[in-house]
């Protein structure tokens, strides 16, 4: 389900040819979204009549759509019929509803029914009640789920469920109830996507095994940064220095980091492992990072270093040692890997009122890769008033949408306090060509907009 408008519509024909809920609705959102979508849209919904008393729910849906209904009376009346103890989702939802006859009996019938639940249904009521966490009256639903949620059972479908916040609870619960090892922690901390179970995870197996060998090998060898981080930290408590040095040129910083720091605990200063290892795209970066000025002079040849990696790093080390200067790194927005391109931008941005304006047009040209030219559209945004009206006109029409779209918004923006100045500055052909980007732009962005400019401009046309 993507949408409350998807949900909806699936609901409302089950319940029009009387069948069960759509197997589809089994996620948190949905039954929120459910619910929002039949208080705001119940005129789209078949009536529920058979509310009468003495009459039984139709189907599954009908009674879904009863349990969401703006009428308090007609949700009470849902909330006793038979069939409300197998909608548990819908019924913890109102177990926070602002009517509070209906909030009780939602609570009563989720006391009674929660002990005998399935653990998949637990799992589902559990995600929806941390989804409705920040309503008023939440508090009663969500101290419910998560008591049951420590029975024997309960545990392994939280930890099996897709929704990512009853993945949480279950892995919070499980480590709090020791029910893994440490080795299994490292595990699950060196495998998970997540990064909150992967930092639950890595600091229980190190508060067990501060020292186990097992359980660090399993978190450095972590495809995730933040747990080899952690594994990172443990040797501090090792005094392995040596498996340290081997993470000082780790494609993440945070991990470069903690390898430095674990060093330094140990008297081992890393700049001089930085100097003499310039060969890896997280040895670059090492040395941008705890190197000094004087450190230049070893960056400075690895921009025409073969691999992209070792040449991006080598330019935003300059950068953070203060020693880039633009007339060197100008060249490089030529460069064939969109990363150096991109670091490049970044290193010029400074001084980009400062470059010349035919040079970045000209990479501007159809012809230059997409890289180069939104590398150059970037850098003429941030030159001078006259620069960036010229960019901005010039690619209202432009072949790349993201291009197009960037200047038609640029554009929009565009009202500098120097405008009126800088356009009398201008040499007559130049004021010439200007207005003849005007007089095109008013097809795209219309007339008004163009007399606007041209305001701002105090153009006389």
């Amino acid at each position: 389900m993507n949408s409350r408008t998807n949900v909806a519509h699936l609901v409302a024909e089950a319940a029009q040819s009387g069948r069960a809920l759509p197997s589809d609705i089994a996620r948190a959102e949905d039954w929120v979204a459910l619910d929002l979508a039949v208080r705001r849209d119940l005129w789209s919904f078949p009536y529920t009549d058979w509310l009468r008393v003495g009459n039984a729910p139709p189907d599954e849906s009908s009674l879904a759509i009863a349990l969401c209904n703006p009428n308090g009376h007609i949700r009470q009346a849902a909330l006793a019929a038979p069939g409300a103890a197998a909608l548990l989702p819908l019924v913890t939802i109102r177990c926070a509803d602002w009517v509070t006859p209906v909030r009780d009996q939602a609570r009563e019938l989720l006391r009674s029914a929660l002990p005998t639940a399935k653990p998949e249904v637990l799992a589902a009521v559990t995600a929806v009640a941390l989804r409705i966490a920040q309503r008023q009256h939440s508090g009663f639903a969500h101290e419910l789920v998560e008591a049951a949620a420590r029975e024997p059972g309960a545990v392994d479908a939280l930890l099996a469920c897709e929704d990512r916040a009853a993945r949480r609870l279950g892995h919070r619960i499980a480590v709090e109830q020791g029910r893994f090892s440490p080795a299994r922690l490292a595990e699950i901390a060196a495998a998970d996507s997540d990064i909150v179970v992967q930092d639950l995870c890595a600091n229980a197996a190190l508060a067990v095994a501060t020292q186990d060998d097992r359980v660090i090998k399993l978190l450095l060898g972590s495809r995730q940064s933040r747990v080899r981080a952690a594994g990172v930290t443990a040797l501090n408590r090792t005094g392995d220095t040596a498996r340290a040095t081997a993470f000082l040129a780790d494609r993440s910083g945070l991990v470069r980091a903690c390898a430095r720091w674990v060093l330094r605990q140990h008297g081992v200063d890393p700049v001089p492992y930085y100097r003499t290892a310039c060969a890896s795209p997280g040895a670059v970066a090492g040395l941008g990072e705890c190197g000094t000025r004087a450190d230049a002079a070893l960056l400075w040849p690895l921009l025409a270093h073969p691999r992209p990696g070792v040449r991006a790093r080598a330019v935003a080390a300059l950068r953070a040692l203060g020693a880039d200067e633009a007339e060197r790194l100008m060249p490089l927005l030529d460069d064939l890997s969109g990363a150096v391109v991109r670091e490049v931008a970044v290193s010029l941005m400074p001084s980009a009122d400062r470059l010349s304006e035919a040079w970045l047009r000209d990479r501007l040209a159809a012809n230059r890769p997409d890289h180069v030219r939104k590398a150059s559209f970037r850098l003429l945004s941030a030159h001078r008033s006259m620069a960036r009206l010229r960019c901005f006109l010039d690619l209202l029409d432009d072949r790349d949408p993201t291009l197009r779209a960037a200047a038609r918004a640029s554009l929009a923006r565009w009202a500098p306090s120097d405008a009126a100045s800088a356009y009398r500055a201008l040499p007559d052909e130049d004021r010439a060509r200007l207005d003849a980007l005007l007089d095109r732009a008013a097809a795209t962005v219309g007339e008004r907009r163009v007399t606007v400019l041209r305001w701002y401009l105090q153009a006389s046309r």
